[in-house]
């Protein structure tokens, strides 16, 4: 399988905004822990317990939850369609576009969602660019494979 080779530069550039996501989906959770600590916001009885806090939830908190939650829906899905696209030996110049612009747009989804909100249709643009890059990928392996 030559594609899934250190030598094919689509591979290597796969792999880089892969581990980028990745990086990022994780930070996402230190986000929500910091988040929750600065608020005062812990719903789990033993974190209450620990903090000597009632139970509660914060928007800012919630808000934060809710766009690490679009990255656990959405960039998997990234990875999986990415993977399959790289198999139809793709141009490089497109592909390496490709996953360039959705990392960007998943990390712009979450400056307007979660950092910086940003009113509509900032988060939505975001996140419908990515949304067609995965769907663009999907179906040209598809298209492929079928």
């Amino acid at each position: 399988m030559a594609q899934a080779s250190l030598e094919n530069d689509v591979f290597r550039s796969y792999l880089f905004y892969c581990s980028i996501l990745v990086l990022k989906m994780m930070v996402m959770s230190i986000f929500t822990s910091s988040q929750r600590i600065k608020y005062g916001a812990f719903v789990n009885p033993e974190d209450v317990k620990a903090f000597k806090l009632k139970p509660k939830t914060d928007e800012n908190v919630e808000r934060v939850r809710r766009a690490h939650l679009n990255d656990i829906e959405n960039i998997p899905l990234f990875f999986v369609s990415a993977w399959l696209y790289i198999l139809t030996n793709p141009v490089a110049f497109v592909a390496k576009t490709l996953f360039l612009i959705y990392t960007i747009a998943r990390i712009v989804h979450t400056i307007v969602y979660a950092v910086f909100p940003l009113p509509q249709p900032a988060r939505g643009i975001s996140w419908g660019i990515g949304f067609g890059i995965t769907g663009y990928m999907a179906a040209i392996s598809f298209l492929q494979f079928r």
